[in-house]
């Protein structure tokens, strides 16, 4: 597989490559790095799982992944005591494994290196650099609507800006909410002597009622390693209008899960009701959109899916 076709697949499921030609220069290293980071503070749901598959497949393709544990900021976050955010890590890291990342992935708790000299200093360094209007757009949701932001909310895109340049990454992998911070890292690292990375973007999963974003904390999520009958339950109540395409979570599924690994999507009803069907994602959108598939069908046919796909996790979880 040569560059341009490493690329090609890259592209595949992500929303922007900033930039191309970097990328390229990237893919010319014998092993280079990709990362991502996820606070541990809560379940492991299927909008990581968008992350996460596209690590595989970055891992697939030779890099090196470095997976961080980033339980400092989490604690920033008002996630719980250190202590408490410990064993979420260990939990989260559990999970990852059990999505099939491969043995040589690297775990790493940001408290390992958050509070080395050289680290503190690049922190020290982008707090010279950073406006505090600047920072603030940097924050998550959550502290950028809040009336009375804590300092620790400022503090936390610095860190994360320093984290790139810490692990020695060449591509940083997030979800869009993430696309700020790591605007301010590509500006501000190399006005300290760093390099900045290839920022990777990939698409935020709609919550099962229709939220704009699946989160642990608004309890809109499928975990990775959900009981079947968990799965069944939130799938059943979730949001999915007849006819509407736009912001429904199930479609979605189906195109961020199921397509991805197969071409069509096998569609269960009776006789009566049209029968078996086998649908391509195409055809699935041009159904549902006409009002010709009914919810239940789809929502059954993704349940079916997802209980198999996620096994592996409740297997691997059972067992460790």
């Amino acid at each position: 597989m040569n560059i341009d076709e490493k690329i090609e697949i890259i592209k595949e499921g992500t929303l922007e490559i900033i930039e191309i030609d970097e990328l390229k220069e990237k893919l010319e290293k014998e092993n280079p790095i990709a990362y991502t980071g996820y606070e541990p503070s809560g379940k492991i749901h299927l909008g990581h799982a968008i992350t996460i598959m596209k690590v595989k497949q970055l891992q697939s393709m030779g890099f090196k992944i470095k997976i961080l544990l980033a339980d400092f900021h989490a604690y920033l976050n008002g996630k719980g005591t250190i202590e408490e955010i410990a064993e979420t890590a260990e939990y989260n890291k559990k999970c990852f494994q059990g999505l099939g990342l491969a043995e040589d992935t690297e775990y790493i708790l940001g408290s390992t290196f958050q509070t080395q000299g050289e680290y503190t200093e690049d922190v020290y360094k982008l707090a010279t650099l950073t406006t505090l209007k600047r920072a603030k757009r940097s924050m998550d949701q959550v502290s950028r609507h809040d009336d009375n932001p804590k300092v620790a909310s400022v503090v936390y895109p610095l860190m994360q800006t320093a984290d790139m340049s810490a692990l020695n990454v060449d591509i940083a992998l997030g979800g869009m909410e993430q696309r700020k911070i790591q605007m301010l890292a590509r500006e501000n690292l190399p006005r300290i002597g760093k390099e900045a990375p290839v920022c990777i973007h990939t698409p935020l999963l709609h919550g099962l009622d229709g939220d704009d974003k699946m989160s642990s904390s608004k309890g809109n999520f499928i975990a990775v390693d959900d009981s079947e009958a968990d799965i069944k339950k939130k799938i059943k109540k979730s949001y999915c209008p007849q006819g509407e395409i736009e912001g429904n979570p199930i479609l979605e599924i189906a195109e961020f899960f199921v397509y991805p690994n197969q071409d069509t999507l096998l569609i269960e009803r009776p006789e009566k009701f049209g029968g078996n069907l086998e649908l391509t994602k195409d055809e699935l959108y041009t159904m549902y959109g006409e009002g010709n598939l009914h919810p239940m069908d789809l929502k059954n046919a993704i349940t079916a899916y997802m209980i198999e796909f996620l096994r592996p996790v409740r297997e691997f979880m059972e067992e460790n």
